[in-house]
């Protein structure tokens, strides 16, 4: 999709994150697929003040995404009232690792929300690695 921007071309807004973020969740294969229906997804310039003190972040280029909610294994019938599960996309971080890395836009996006996705499920690294490769 797109490649490192000219210094010309205006940076992608955030229903352009969100295109390419949903792109990948609709490529999920089962059985992810069915339990990401209700995950919320969220497109922001940056992590909030926070969000970045609970991770102990303090420059919030570093964070270009994260995963809100508690993991499918954790769930219980006695969650209710709790907030939706969300996966929070950072734009401005995903786009300067963009400019900083060289790789298509639309891979790095896919890699952050495949990796948010894999805490939604309580995934090991080893496990997110194959759930992108099987996303792609």
């Amino acid at each position: 999709m797109a490649e490192a921007a000219p210094l010309c071309q205006a940076a992608p807004d955030a229903a352009a994150i969100e295109a390419m973020a949903r792109d990948t969740l609709a490529r999920m294969p089962e059985p992810f697929a069915a339990h990401l229906a209700e995950v919320v997804l969220l497109v922001e310039d940056y992590a909030d003040d926070e969000t970045l003190a609970a991770l102990g972040i303090e420059d919030p280029i570093e964070l270009t995404g994260i995963y809100h909610g508690r993991p499918v294994g954790e769930k219980s019938a006695f969650d209710s009232g709790a907030m939706p599960d969300r996966i929070h996309l950072y734009r401005l971080p995903i786009l300067w690792e963009w400019i900083e890395t060289g790789v298509r836009l639309d891979e790095l996006v896919h890699h952050v929300v495949v990796h948010e996705v894999g805490h939604h499920f309580g995934l090991s690294d080893d496990d997110m690695h194959a759930l992108e490769d099987g996303a792609a």
